[in-house]
């Protein structure tokens, strides 16, 4: 397949999020884990699902009851710890460039990294958030591959998603792409 016809498969009519976030290509894993990830991946998006949304719908100078203004932070500092001991038993993963749907995504990786094959099923690890530092597995063919710079992108194309899973992930990425253009209009 080709660059234009991969963009299309993956990006075209759907939401869309660029970001530079902590992710690595793994290969593929055996199904019965594959199905275990997917329903971690669910939960994950599901929480934050929730954390986004709740501190969407309350705005910073709002009146909320100060002991439960206090209660939230605590919450995120537990959360903050309890990520940090996960991670530091953990190999951080390098954060690169990423573009993605809920079809799919492009992801720029080393000049120094083993690139895919065309056709490779892997699974793409990427930490969706700050906000809770673990990692969602997908799985995915690499539908092509071309070198920006010396550096190879993959051009990923998700393998079926559970139902609930796909959306939670459309959602996520249109917070991400809601935030992205507040913020250009706050720059201007």
């Amino acid at each position: 397949m080709n660059i234009e016809a991969a963009r299309e498969a993956l990006f075209g009519d759907a939401i869309a999020s660029e970001d530079a976030r902590p992710l690595s290509l793994l290969p593929a894993l055996p199904e019965g884990r594959q199905r275990a990830a997917l329903a971690r991946g669910e939960a994950l998006m599901r929480a934050l699902a929730l954390v986004d949304e709740a501190r969407a719908d309350e705005p910073e100078d709002s009146g909320a009851d100060p002991a439960l203004r206090r209660l939230e932070a605590k919450v995120d500092l537990l959360v903050g710890l309890v990520g940090a001991l996960i991670q530091r038993d953990q190999p951080a993963d390098p954060v690169r460039r990423l573009h993605w749907s809920s079809r799919g995504a492009s992801v720029v990786l080393d000049a120094d990294d083993d690139a895919p094959i065309v056709g490779d099923a892997v699974v793409l690890r990427l930490q969706p958030s700050d906000t809770l530092p673990e990692a969602l597995q997908l799985p995915a063919h690499v539908l092509a591959i071309e070198t920006i710079e010396g550096a190879p992108r993959a051009w990923l194309r998700f393998d079926p998603l559970p139902p609930n899973l796909e959306a939670l992930l459309e959602r996520h990425l249109f917070r991400l792409h809601r935030r992205a253009v507040a913020e250009r209009r706050r720059q201007r």
